[in-house]
């Protein structure tokens, strides 16, 4: 006895291409709001104080305790070889590179996505966005729009403010707590840390990142259903998609940026 019908399948995978081609008209609209948003930056700065400020704390406590580890791991695994001082160059490039603009992602998305998701869900089950339909205002122009650029503006300042506090977290381990030497530790930083090529890529990589959580929380929360139960599901996948995205897409950025 089969499991499921080929129809069945057939009805599911319209439903898939219907809802990809929803979220890409979504997107491109989106983009298109870039000037008329600025016009109005009041918005998108109240937006972004929404969602940077009360990041800011979670952000650079994680980015504290990740230098903190990231210190003592990088301490004894470059003691077998001579290379202690180069501490401070590791610390900083595992920070800049790769984990400044992940982790900051994947805790943007567990901390500003969510609420974006349950903030925007709960205006369409209250039938707040039908009533401004209703009143001819474009929610996606008034609603959507300046917390889609809060969040593409607000995500590479976190991973700034990650990046400089594990920074931070590796000298207090290296340089007060080991003993290893304040100024290799420092001159190692000047003098393999590339602006364009580590921080530059580092900064490409949060950017991205804002755009792809700020729009899946976005998206999700448009497209739930008005209910209760509507409103939970669209904000844990707004978590599972964003952070699986974001991961995929380091591996496919990763790739590029050391290949060009």
């Amino acid at each position: 006895m089969s499991w499921y019908k080929p129809a069945d399948i057939g009805v599911a995978t319209r439903q898939q291409l219907a809802d990809l081609g929803q979220g890409a008209r979504l997107f491109v609209r989106l983009l298109t709001t870039l000037v008329p948003s600025l016009k109005r930056f009041g918005l998108i700065r109240d937006q972004i104080h929404f969602l940077g400020n009360y990041s800011l704390a979670i952000i650079a406590v994680s980015g504290l305790f990740v230098g903190f580890v990231f210190g003592l791991q990088g301490y004894y695994t470059l003691q077998r070889y001579g290379s202690s001082e180069a501490l401070g160059l590791l610390v900083t490039l595992s920070l800049v590179r790769e984990l400044g603009p992940v982790v900051t992602a994947l805790l943007f998305a567990g901390r500003a996505g969510t609420s974006l998701t349950a903030e925007i869900g709960l205006m369409k089950a209250g039938e707040q966005i039908s009533v401004m339909e209703m009143m001819a205002v474009d929610p996606v122009q008034r609603i959507l729009a300046p917390r889609f650029w809060a969040g593409v503006i607000t995500m590479p300042l976190l991973a700034a403010v990650f990046s400089a506090m594990g920074i931070i977290g590796g000298w207090v381990v290296g340089v007060l707590m080991i003993g290893v030497d304040a100024g290799s530790f420092w001159s190692q930083i000047q003098g393999g840390v590339d602006v364009w090529k580590d921080v530059g890529n580092g900064v490409i990589k949060s950017v991205v990142f804002g755009f792809t959580v700020t729009f899946v929380a976005l998206l999700q929360g448009f497209e739930a259903q008005p209910t209760p139960e509507g409103v939970a599901s669209a904000t844990t996948r707004t978590v599972v998609t964003a952070s699986l995205a974001v991961l995929g897409l380091d591996f496919i950025l990763t790739a590029l940026m050391f290949t060009i």
